[in-house]
């Protein structure tokens, strides 16, 4: 199973990911994480690796070949169907050395980031994105959780259609919620029938229940709660890895629901 972590900036996608993986783990998985977010760069922190691994774009000779490989009239339509990974299937254990860091069945691979002013648009990371979770051949021991960029940008470069199941993180904001609405909208026109918003930063039963009645008017399902713990704020603030007991026993009975849906 593939699952894109969504949601807008500042809503802790990139900690529910870490907590995501670390409950997979925890369950005998083996557990597969995929930074697709090309401006965040503390995934790997959180995760407990002391360095990020080198990130995909560079197997495949950077981000100009990348561009490179579009065809000529540079539609991104006609860019979503371009190929630049030699593999038709790519196995976990396939993944070269140097672009993986591993430990205790946790691994991460980055698909690249957006380093210095002027480099120019995303898309190359959208399209190898899309091309390296669709050619991804997972086992049935095997998760892949993908931490995608903020906003709703790779919904429009396909990122998705190679995604089994979307959790969209909603912090107490009014455009958390407007934002869950609209991503709620997009997997449905993909076709993606698992689509849940998990609270996340939920300080009091009060604060759940209004984002629960708010996200409910507008058709969105609701998969569980996340409190907010100032060991994780903690944690970020200083580039440590997320730690914490009262969130992982927050993401069981998430994952209970997850792992019910993967065998329907």
């Amino acid at each position: 199973m593939k699952i894109s972590v969504c949601g807008k900036g500042g809503s802790g996608k990139t900690v529910v990911t870490t907590l995501l993986a670390n409950a997979l783990r925890g369950r005998g998985y083996r557990v597969l994480v995929v930074d697709s977010d090309e401006s965040n760069s503390g995934l790997h922190r959180l995760l407990g690796f002391d360095r990020a691994p080198v990130p995909l774009v560079e197997l495949v000779g950077g981000k100009q070949e990348v561009k490179n490989a579009f065809p000529k009239d540079r539609s991104l339509q006609s860019a979503m169907g371009t190929n630049v990974l030699v593999q038709e299937r790519i196995p976990l254990g396939d993944l070269p050395p140097e672009y993986v860091v591993s430990r205790d069945g946790i691994s991460l691979v980055a698909v690249g980031k957006i380093l210095q002013s002027l480099e120019g648009c995303a898309c190359p990371m959208g399209v190898l994105s899309r091309e390296f979770l669709r050619k991804l051949h997972l086992r049935d021991d095997e998760m892949a959780i993908v931490d995608m960029e903020a906003g709703v940008e790779h919904f429009g470069r396909g990122v998705e259609s190679s995604i089994d199941a979307v959790l969209m993180v909603v912090d107490p904001s009014f455009e958390s919620v407007q934002l869950a609405e609209r991503v709620n909208g997009m997997t449905a026109q993909i076709g993606i029938s698992r689509c849940w918003a998990l609270l996340n930063k939920i300080a009091s039963d009060d604060i759940s229940s209004t984002l629960k009645r708010e996200l409910s008017g507008r058709n969105v399902d609701v998969i569980g709660s996340v409190r907010y713990d100032p060991k994780i704020f903690e944690a970020c603030l200083a580039g440590l890895p997320a730690q914490s007991i009262e969130a992982a026993r927050d993401i069981e009975p998430i994952m209970d629901i997850i792992l019910a849906a993967r065998v329907q």
